[in-house]
C-alpha cells in the first residue's frame, strides 16, 4: 500500500486491522465477482440498520438478492424522529454526530448527496458558545482560553497522558500515513499493556494527572474535552478509549441535515449506476427487490437438513439460505432469536454473551425559534451548549434557521445518569431537565418557547436493542477479536460456516457508525468468498490480507 503524506487527515484506519475500506469500496474494479451460477441467489440479512443496509446494497451490486429482516424500525440506531408540524425538525435518537475520519461511512453519505454541517460540540464554532456548570459555578466560553486555568491544565494533562502512556503522536502519525507495518508494531505493543486496565486507571496513574489534584481528574470526568465528559467511560478498557482518540472519532464531527436515518433509508431506495450492477437490470434497488418493505423480524435460525440455514420470521414463515448475516446487537441472538447453538463455537458464544452494553437516554423538545441566539446586555447569547454535573449532563442546541423551529436536546446522558431517567415518562423527563437548566439559566424561560410534543428515548428499555452501544471492559480484547475475525471462516467446521456477524458492536470501534460499515464490508467479503467468489486482483478485499495484518492474537 502506498504511504500517504505526513499531513494526511486522520481516518479510521485500524489500528487493529489497518485495511483501507474507503479505498476498497471506491475502487473502479468493484468488490469482487461471483460464479455465474450464484447470480440472483437469496442471502438473509437480519437487521436493517446501517450495517445491514450497507451489506445488502453491496451484495445487490454483486448480483445476489439480499433479503432483509427487520423487527423494529429501518435504520436501527440511526433513528431520526420528526417533530409533528416541525418543518423538517428532527430528534436524533441514536447516532447524531459523525466524525469526518469515518471515511467509509461518508462514502455512502456523499453517494446519496446528503448535506452535512458541523456538529455543535462544546468549544466549537458551531456551538456558538459553551456553558460549563460544575458544583454550582458557571463559566461561559467560546474557546478554551476563555475558561479558568484549571480547565486548560486538564486539557494539557490529557494530551500529556496520551503521549506518555501510549506514544500518541507517533502512533497517530503512522495512522495518518497509513504506514501499516509501523502502525501494527506500535499498536500491537499497546494491546497487552492496556487491555486489562481501565480508562480511569490510565488517567489516575499517568504522570501528567498524578502531578495534579483529584479535582483535575473530576473535571476531566465531568466535562472532558471534544464531545464532553468522560466519566461514564471510566470503567471501560483503555484500549477502547485509545482507539477513539487515535482515529479522531471524538473530533471534527458533523451532523446530517434532515436526519441521519436518511443514510440507511437512502441506500434502501438508491439505484446504483448500471455499470455497477453485475446481474440486476438498471434501476434495481433494495426496495424493488423486496416489493417495498423488508420481511418481519427473525425468531429462529437453524441448520436445515439440506445444509442451508433456515430463517424463521415472526409470522412463522421459514426460508432457506446459503448465507445469513446477523447485524443485530449480540444479546439478541440469545434473547430475541433462537439461534441453534451449534452454529457458533462455545468461545464465540462466550464473546457474544459477555458483550457489555452502555445505557443512554436523550430528551428533546422543539422550540418556536433559536431564541438562544438572542444577545444579552453583556454580549453573550441567552444560552450555550451546556455541560454540567446536574441531571442533564449535556444539552445541545440545534439551529435550523432564524425563521424555523429549533431543537434542543435537553439531556444526553449515559450509564447511571441515563438510568435515573429510565422509570420516567417523557413529560417528567422534560420537567426534570427544565428544573436543572433553570438553575444554570435563571433568567431564561425555556418552557415558554416549547412547541409540539417532546420526544425521548432510553435504548436499554427497547427489547430490540437492550442498550445503546457496546462499552468493552478490561480483558475483553480477546472477545472483540473473536467476533471481529469471525468473517474469516476457512478454518471453521462446516457446521459453523455461512452465518456471519456485523454491526458496530462486532467492530473495534463500538458506538461509532464507521464500525458498523467496516464490519458490514468484512461480511460482504466473507459471503462472496463463502459462495465461491473472489476479489479482483487489483482490489484485494479484507479477507485477502487478513492473515498478514489482522488483529494481534493474545494467548488464552
Amino acid at each position: 500500500m502506498k504511504l500517504r503524506p505526513p499531513d494526511a487527515p486522520v481516518t479510521v484506519f485500524g489500528p487493529d486491522f489497518p485495511f483501507a475500506f474507503d479505498d476498497w469500496i471506491a475502487h473502479p474494479a468493484g468488490l469482487g465477482t461471483l460464479p455465474e451460477s450464484t447470480r440472483g441467489t437469496e442471502v438473509a440479512i437480519v437487521g436493517a440498520g446501517m450495517a445491514g443496509m450497507v451489506a445488502a446494497y453491496e451484495l445487490m451490486k454483486l448480483g445476489l438478492k439480499p433479503v432483509l429482516y427487520e423487527a423494529s424500525q429501518m435504520g436501527g440506531r440511526l433513528r431520526s424522529q420528526p417533530f409533528e408540524g416541525g418543518s423538517g425538525a428532527v430528534a436524533e435518537l441514536g447516532g447524531m454526530r459523525f466524525p469526518v475520519s469515518g471515511t467509509a461511512f461518508f462514502h455512502y453519505v456523499n453517494r446519496l448527496g446528503l448535506d452535512t454541517r458541523p456538529f455543535p460540540n462544546p468549544l466549537t464554532a458551531a456551538a456558538g458558545c459553551t456553558v460549563i456548570d460544575l458544583e454550582g459555578q458557571t463559566h461561559w466560553a467560546r474557546q478554551l482560553d476563555d475558561l479558568p486555568p484549571l480547565f486548560r491544565e486538564v486539557a494539557q494533562a490529557w494530551d500529556q497522558a496520551l503521549e506518555q502512556g501510549a506514544g500518541f503522536s507517533g502512533l497517530q502519525q503512522a495512522l495518518r500515513e497509513r504506514d501499516v507495518l509501523r502502525l501494527k508494531a506500535l499498536w500491537n505493543r499497546l494491546v497487552p499493556l492496556w487491555d486489562d486496565r481501565t480508562f480511569y486507571d490510565f488517567v489516575a496513574q499517568s504522570e501528567a494527572f498524578s502531578a495534579l489534584s483529584y479535582r483535575h481528574r473530576e473535571v476531566f470526568g465531568q466535562v472532558g474535552f471534544g464531545t464532553g465528559g468522560w466519566d461514564s467511560d471510566f470503567p471501560n478498557s483503555m484500549l477502547e478509549i485509545l482507539r477513539v482518540v487515535l482515529t479522531a472519532c471524538d473530533d471534527h464531527q458533523r451532523l446530517i441535515v434532515g436526519g441521519a436515518q436518511q443514510v440507511p433509508l437512502g441506500l434502501w431506495r438508491h439505484a446504483p449506476a448500471a455499470h455497477e450492477l453485475q446481474h440486476w437490470p438498471a434501476g434495481t434497488t433494495l426496495a424493488s427487490l423486496h416489493g417495498g418493505a423488508p420481511r418481519a423480524g427473525v425468531k429462529a435460525i437453524a441448520r436445515a437438513p439440506d445444509g442451508l440455514l433456515a430463517v424463521t420470521d415472526a409470522w412463522g414463515s421459514t426460508r432457506h439460505y446459503p448465507a445469513v448475516l446477523t447485524t443485530c446487537q449480540s444479546w439478541l441472538l440469545t434473547t430475541e432469536i433462537a439461534v441453534e447453538e451449534s452454529l457458533f463455537s462455545h468461545p464465540l458464544w462466550m464473546a457474544l454473551d459477555r458483550t457489555r452494553y452502555m445505557q443512554s437516554s436523550k430528551t428533546f423538545v422543539m422550540v418556536d425559534r433559536p431564541f438562544w441566539n438572542d444577545l444579552k446586555a453583556n454580549g453573550w447569547p441567552q444560552m450555550g451548549m451546556t455541560l454540567t454535573d446536574r441531571l442533564t449532563r449535556g444539552t445541545y442546541l440545534f439551529d435550523n434557521g432564524s425563521d424555523q423551529p429549533g431543537v434542543i436536546c435537553l439531556s444526553y446522558a449515559w450509564m447511571g445518569d441515563a438510568l435515573k431517567m429510565l422509570p420516567h415518562g417523557t413529560e417528567k423527563r422534560v420537567q426534570l431537565a427544565l428544573d436543572a437548566l433553570r438553575k444554570i439559566y435563571p433568567d431564561v424561560d425555556i418552557a415558554s418557547h416549547i412547541v409540539g410534543n417532546p420526544i425521548s428515548i432510553s435504548w436499554e428499555a427497547d427489547p430490540y436493542f437492550l442498550g445503546a452501544f457496546k462499552g468493552a471492559l478490561p480483558g475483553h480484547y480477546r472477545y472483540h477479536r473473536r467476533m471481529y475475525s469471525h468473517f474469516m471462516q476457512n478454518e471453521l467446521p462446516a457446521a459453523e460456516r455461512g452465518i456471519f456477524l456485523a454491526g458496530d458492536d462486532v467492530s473495534f470501534t463500538p458506538a461509532w457508525v464507521e464500525g458498523a460499515v467496516q464490519t458490514a464490508l468484512n461480511a460482504v467479503w466473507g459471503i462472496v468468498h463463502h459462495l465461491g467468489g473472489r476479489s479482483h486482483a487489483d482490489n484485494p478485499g479484507p479477507g485477502d490480507v487478513f492473515a498478514d495484518i489482522g488483529p494481534v492474537a493474545l494467548p488464552d
